[in-house]
């Protein structure tokens, strides 16, 4: 008899020695014992295998075939048993009362969208509705985006160190100064100038990042700024946005302007909204959310500074322009309540299922 006559042989009467003891299983670490037994590294079938090497060439791919089959036949009947014994053991409980089945089922718990995801997703509806459209940018920018071609000064403080997160590198390319994570979204409107003529109109939602962190500053954060640009914007048009934009956010409440300063609007304000908690009392001292002003800081506008257009090379004596921008998390915190802006951040289940 020659070789591989000899191993086929040997493969039928693995499968026939298999179907025998596997119908004496009682158990399924029987099963697993017996199926390591025959498909383990030092299994039965292994051992056959390894005298494919002595077979005749034209017979090799036969005893491949047949090894493989078995070892499918196995796999089935394993699965199949194993199947079998979960089935007894459930049946064994029902009939022994361990499973009630009067009891309600376990309803799953449906998750929904984190608190600051559906604040920026109104303000991007409020601001869609209003005919603005969106645009986004790198959270990686460059100095001259960041910060030069926005009228802010080399020596100004927002350049320093313990504000922004700079990065080694050179990897941008080009640009002058280093790298950094942006402080802002402002950068987008630079991009969108450049690459857009007038009129235009939109917002820049996403991520920034500064060297803050307390119960109501994090090092990276989410802003929505936005900017307008065509002939003939006035202030009274800025005044009107931002206006309705709140009204429609918080709800009827007093809106002012106070005048500010940012480098890149001329003039400049910061827009208040009248304190929900003591509005119209007459001892407004006590009051913890406001500090007894009366008024909640919301955002920061202005007209867009001439500076900033002819950066653009846009022509400031045909085209002007307003630009407003607030931070995502202090919305979210003045509409829901929320004291602690590290809250949005710790995923405590017990905080997000409120909203």
């Amino acid at each position: 008899m020659e070789v591989g006559d000899d191993l086929l042989g040997r493969v039928k009467i693995l499968e026939n020695r298999f179907h025998g003891e596997i119908s004496q299983v009682a158990n399924d670490q029987e099963l697993l014992r017996l199926k390591a037994c025959y498909l383990g590294k030092q299994g039965h079938l292994a051992e056959v295998l390894r005298g494919l090497g002595q077979m005749p060439s034209e017979q090799r791919p036969l005893l491949g075939q047949e090894a493989n089959r078995l070892k499918q036949v196995i796999d089935h009947s394993c699965r199949d048993t194993l199947k079998r014994f979960e089935d007894e053991k459930k049946q064994k409980k029902l009939a022994q009362g361990v499973v009630d089945l009067t009891l309600p089922g376990r309803s799953a718990v449906l998750g929904s969208a984190h608190p600051l995801r559906q604040t920026m997703e109104e303000v991007e509806d409020i601001f869609l509705h209003l005919g603005f459209s969106i645009f986004e940018g790198p959270d990686v920018e460059q100095d001259y985006y960041n910060f030069a071609a926005l009228n802010i000064s080399a020596n100004h403080p927002a350049r320093d160190m313990q504000d922004t997160f700079y990065i080694d590198g050179d990897f941008l390319g080009g640009h002058v100064g280093p790298p950094l994570l942006r402080t802002h979204t402002s950068p987008v409107q630079i991009h969108v100038m450049e690459s857009h003529k007038p009129p235009i109109r939109m917002i820049a939602p996403g991520a920034v990042y500064r060297r803050d962190s307390d119960i109501t500053h994090t090092p990276m954060f989410h802003q929505v700024e936005g900017l307008v640009v065509d002939q003939e914007v006035r202030f009274s048009d800025l005044q009107g946005i931002v206006a309705l934009f709140l009204r429609k956010f918080f709800g009827k409440r007093g809106v002012r302007f106070r005048p500010s300063y940012f480098p890149f609007t001329e003039p400049s304000a910061e827009v208040d909204l009248a304190c929900a908690a003591c509005e119209g009392k007459k001892d407004k001292s006590a009051c913890r959310l406001c500090s007894g002003t009366g008024w909640l800081e919301v955002m920061g506008c202005g007209m867009v500074h001439p500076n900033v257009l002819r950066h653009v090379k846009y022509n400031p004596e045909k085209l002007t322009g307003f630009a407003f921008g607030m931070g995502i998390e202090r919305m979210a915190m003045l509409r829901l309540g929320i004291p602690d802006i590290r809250l949005f951040y710790e995923n405590d289940l017990r905080f997000l299922r409120q909203f």
